[in-house]
């Protein structure tokens, strides 16, 4: 009789420690996948922080030099590139001493315009306007500003794009992305470069 009442407690135990043992198991496995769960979410985390570096290095030297310059202005809240697009003789055809826009610089132009409406946060635009070497400093100066302009009152009257929020600069001849010892080169440097800030 106190043997079966032995027997009895002893697998009772027995069973007890099994279930015990089931449940650590199961809470160890479920803390397993909770920590393979943090420790993906932290590798994804890390991964868009290194794409937004390269991003950041893949940054032109003018688009660079406008976040500095809004930043410098107070005119961003979180300071960062949102797109950078370049206008050049493939859509907006700035002839040779020229900064009319014709009709596929404005259509060009109104794709962009839908992308920064599409915006739902704050935006700022610098407009960049660039030249080949034809012509000296102060002319080519001078007519990177037109071509900016140009552009920034098309946004503007347009699309009604707020003036404040557009900016414009020249670069004239200084930022060739070509060689302007040939035509082709020539005509990539005529070109209008958009930075919208957030």
């Amino acid at each position: 009789m106190f043997i079966a009442a032995g027997l009895s407690v002893l697998l009772g135990a027995c069973a007890t420690s099994k279930s015990v043992d089931k449940k650590i198991a199961e809470s160890q496995a479920q803390s397993n996948q909770k920590i393979e769960s943090v420790a993906s979410q932290v590798e994804t985390l890390q991964q868009k922080q290194q794409q937004t570096d390269v991003r950041l290095d893949q940054l032109s030297q003018s688009a660079q030099e406008a976040l500095k310059r809004a930043q410098e202005a107070g005119v961003l809240a979180k300071g960062k590139v949102v797109f950078e697009q370049t206008f050049s003789e493939d859509r907006v055809k700035f002839k040779l001493a020229k900064y009319d826009l014709d009709q596929n610089a404005k259509s060009a132009l109104d794709e962009f315009a839908t992308k920064v409406l599409a915006l739902n946060e704050q935006y700022f635009i610098e407009i960049q306007g660039h030249t080949d070497d034809t012509g000296g400093e102060q002319y080519n100066e001078e007519l990177g500003q037109r071509r900016a302009d140009a552009v920034r009152r098309y946004l503007s009257r347009e699309h009604k794009l707020p003036l404040n929020r557009m900016s414009t600069i020249s670069y004239g001849d200084t930022l060739p992305v070509e060689s302007n010892k040939t035509k082709a080169g020539r005509a990539a440097n005529r070109r209008v470069v958009l930075v919208v800030l957030e």
